[in-house]
């Protein structure tokens, strides 16, 4: 039996918001970074309302000096079966 990794919003989401604040950059300078119009998308992404994309988090790990791995968080989701 398997377990089928379910990342956690929330928990993923304050992780984001640690790591940029560790990083000593506000959410404007993150913005910049990224060259989104507004903040909502990181605003989103701290809050646990969406996931960056996969692009997206290729980017915060080379902005934060991290893994892509140190900014994802899951859950514990039990085992799943394998069919033959």
């Amino acid at each position: 039996m398997n377990r089928i990794p379910v990342i956690d919003l929330a928990a993923t989401g304050a992780n984001i918001a640690r790591l940029r604040i560790r990083a000593g950059l506000t959410v404007k300078q993150l913005q910049d970074v990224f060259g989104f119009g507004t903040p909502q998308a990181i605003y989103k992404w701290q809050r646990g309302a969406a996931l960056p994309t996969v692009d997206n988090l290729a980017a915060l790990a080379a902005v934060f000096g991290v893994k892509i791995d140190d900014i994802l968080i899951f859950q514990d989701c039990g085992a799943v079966r394998r069919s033959a």
